[in-house]
């Protein structure tokens, strides 16, 4: 298996729901992992740097023309572009990860995308609440008893989360990717949750 997390970025994605996965992937809480089980990598239309919502541009590492076939995980990074013509570019590329039974992970739009092309008919999942995986899913979107109002769900290797959700759904993905201890996982997520004075009191 190869061990790159492909984060799928469209036009104006949110930069915040990558963060706590990518850091926790690449750093502990000392410094820089000198050997990292995961090595971040970030795919985009094109190889022309894109924009976050908040202006940030990032240059990604593959289009979608030149990414890898094999890969740890494939996560779709919430954000506008889920909302565009380019968002169905990214439809045979979830297929094949689910074909491959790689770890996917979506969250924010990037779920409301999953419901959107059929990809949540048969696992538990969440998003930004079930009204508006049904109006994005329309009739591909059949199976709301499905939905969980949780801030994260995983289930059968595909992990979903709404736009509130970066840190849980961060957990998830670092469970299922085994990325350190469940201890030391559970450890990462209380400290970022509750914080470092609540935690260390």
């Amino acid at each position: 298996m190869n061990n790159e997390i492909l984060y799928i970025l469209l036009p104006d994605f949110a930069e915040h729901e990558m963060v706590y996965l990518a850091e926790a992937v690449a750093s502990d809480e000392f410094a820089l992992k000198e050997n990292p089980k995961y090595v971040n990598k970030f795919v985009a239309p094109t190889m022309e740097p894109v924009k976050s919502i908040g202006g940030f541009r990032l240059l990604p590492d593959y289009s979608f023309d030149t990414m890898p076939d094999d890969y740890a995980a494939l996560v779709l990074v919430g954000g506008f572009g889920w909302l565009t013509p380019v968002a169905d570019k990214v439809v045979a590329i979830v297929k094949h990860a689910i074909a491959k039974g790689k770890i996917v992970g979506a969250i924010c739009n990037a779920a409301s995308f999953m419901a959107k092309h059929g990809f949540l008919t048969n696992i538990k999942h969440t998003g930004n609440g079930v009204e508006q995986l049904s109006i994005w899913g329309g009739e591909n979107y059949t199976n709301p008893d499905g939905y969980i109002n949780a801030q994260a769900v995983s289930d059968a290797n595909i992990v979903t989360a709404n736009g509130s959700a970066t840190l849980e759904f961060a957990k998830e993905l670092l469970s299922l990717l085994e990325n350190d201890t469940p201890e030391r996982i559970e450890m990462y997520y209380q400290f970022n949750k509750q914080g470092f004075c609540e935690l260390f009191k």
